[in-house]
């Protein structure tokens, strides 16, 4: 298939509602209210103008630069969302992943052959959680490694980071039914709530993983309550470059601190050189 990619959208129907594309490229978007800018510290706009941000509590979270990324101080067991908004007058679709899943359907790929959400002109999408099924998503919140959804699903290799990549439309879309399942068996069989208690299954998802005690101090995100959140498929073309690709790593402050986000003496990035060599999708082939 040639990169001027066919794709299968997903859109939420609910409130001001949300859709998303998937490869063939499926893609998924996302009908949402433009948001009022209310960042109390943040970093220049990328020069695209699209912004990737990490809510709590509705609030976007401070961000800080260093090492050429950008840094969000990680809360231990806040729920957070993200927020993406599109400045163009194009429709546009992301491939959106955090810990280097993609938030629609826990896959890891590259950012083109990932399903998608899609936002319209000038308009901005909040996606606070996994993507379970057309009607469920699971929310996103503040944990240790152990603990991840990454561990869960046995990728642990870009824990704390979020990506978003951005490609514009080609042409309009035709509306589709019915959808496929977001997710594979094995994936939903885990992702079900586990009557253990959050120690246990941390420890037990941690063993499986081959994460070590030691890590617990490093963030990474859960998979926490379910939420309603509707969404349909659509058919959806897209350019093959990107428009925009936009990153946000994620720490506790201890972990700031070693990485020297916030100053510190006697700074030795050697424990963390695995972490900061996450990444939110894998090479194009």
């Amino acid at each position: 298939m040639s990169r001027a990619g066919f794709s299968v959208c997903l859109v939420l129907t609910v409130g001001v509602g949300l859709a998303f594309v998937v490869p063939r490229q499926f893609v998924a978007t996302a009908y949402a209210q433009t948001q009022g800018d209310d960042r109390m510290t943040r970093m220049p706009r990328p020069q695209s103008g699209f912004d990737l941000e990490v809510l709590v509590d509705g609030r976007p979270m401070a961000e800080y630069f260093a090492r050429g990324r950008t840094y969000v101080e990680a809360l231990k067991g806040a729920e957070y969302e993200l927020r993406v908004r599109n400045p163009t007058p194009d429709r546009v679709a992301v491939a959106l992943s955090v810990d280097g899943l993609n938030t629609i359907d826990a896959r890891h790929t590259s950012a083109w052959n990932s399903s998608k959400w899609v936002i319209d002109p000038y308009q901005t999408i909040i996606i606070g959680g996994w993507q379970m099924s057309t009607e469920r998503a699971r929310r996103f919140y503040f944990t240790d490694e152990r603990d991840s959804y990454g561990a869960k699903l046995g990728q642990t290799t870009n824990l704390g980071v979020i990506s978003a990549v951005v490609f514009r439309e080609r042409q309009q879309p035709v509306s589709i039914n019915p959808p496929r399942p977001i997710y594979r068996d094995r994936e939903k069989s885990q992702s079900e709530p586990s009557n253990q208690p959050a120690d246990a299954r941390a420890g037990e998802s941690g063993r499986k993983a081959g994460i070590a005690r030691a890590d617990d101090d490093y963030a990474a995100t859960g998979i926490g309550r379910s939420v309603r959140n509707d969404v349909r498929w659509i058919d959806m073309e897209l350019e093959a470059q990107p428009l925009a690709e936009l990153s946000v790593r994620y720490e506790y402050y201890a972990t700031l601190l070693k990485l020297g986000v916030f100053p510190r003496p006697n700074y030795e990035p050697y424990p963390l050189r695995r972490r900061e060599d996450s990444r939110g999708f894998s090479p194009e082939p």
